[in-house]
């Protein structure tokens, strides 16, 4: 079984999504296998997993997990003892969805802007030439290549980077703006020893979350606030749920090997036998 467990669902075949609980102790080898249960459905999975006899479950110190509240209600009741801890890296990748999502609003803006001056220059019998900034990109393509930049610290730009983000945050401040809330709260998680400071540092996140008056930051400050305590859970060890987005990843590439899945069933036996 093993103290420290994380808990995640994959997709075999056509989307049908499996629960599958992992021991960290194996890293993903022999033993990793603790439970997989076709469905997310909290019911369903709490009925196979008790069926794991109190005693050992109640050995279980900690389960990482995302915020879905069925994944939260199946630790909750088949682990009595168990701390849950909110994967850090959830939250951070919805921090981030956030970000992208002001850039690609203002990449259909800018899409428009030019489909627009198109037009109009076809109806003037005119040639169209597009506005080009200073690094040759127009701003359709600025916003397009700025993609990847968004993700990562400043810290490892290339040159190149480094100049086309300095273009994007001086016609798009807003940006600049969310990139360095991302930014912000990546610092909390990387630097913070204990929970009160965590606490303290998120709260002061927050409060600049709602000055920046983004409506999916809000809606993320709000959902971490309803999860707070189990999201500053991973300041006791800072476990995360890296083993069970490994394990999933393995899965997957297995299933690649074999061309997909045609015996679902076959699959699992295979994976037992391999992990379990």
């Amino acid at each position: 079984m093993g103290s420290y467990l994380s808990i995640d669902e994959t997709a075999f075949s056509n989307g049908d999504l499996y629960t599958i609980l992992t021991n960290k102790k194996a890293k993903g080898k022999k033993g990793a296998i603790i439970a997989m249960v076709k469905g997310t459905k909290a019911d369903a999975v709490i009925q196979i997993i008790h069926k794991i006899p109190l005693q050992q479950r109640k050995k279980v110190k900690e389960v990482t997990l995302d915020m879905a509240g069925n994944m939260g209600l199946i630790v909750k009741k088949s682990f009595p003892n168990a701390t849950q801890v909110i994967d850090r890296f959830h939250v951070q990748k919805l921090v981030l969805d956030a970000l992208q999502e002001i850039r690609i609003k203002h990449r259909w803006e800018a899409l428009d802007t030019e489909n627009d001056a198109i037009e109009n220059a076809r109806n003037k019998s005119l040639k169209y030439t597009p506005e080009l900034l200073e690094n040759g990109d127009t701003r359709k393509q600025l916003l397009a290549r700025s993609r990847y930049l968004l993700y990562k610290s400043s810290s490892k730009w290339t040159d190149n980077q480094v100049e086309r983000s300095k273009i994007l945050f001086e016609h798009y401040p807003d940006i600049e703006k969310a990139y360095k809330l991302c930014q912000n709260l990546s610092w909390i998680f990387n630097n913070t020893k204990d929970k009160t400071s965590a606490l303290i540092r998120l709260a002061k996140w927050d409060e600049k979350v709602r000055q920046a008056q983004f409506k999916s930051f809000n809606s993320i400050s709000r959902t971490m606030s309803i999860h707070y305590k189990n999201i500053l859970n991973y300041f006791d060890n800072r476990s995360t749920n890296a083993s069970a987005e490994s394990f999933n990843a393995k899965i997957k590439a297995f299933r690649a090997q074999f061309r997909g899945v045609r015996n679902v069933e076959f699959f699992l036996f295979r994976l037992t036998n391999i992990f379990a």
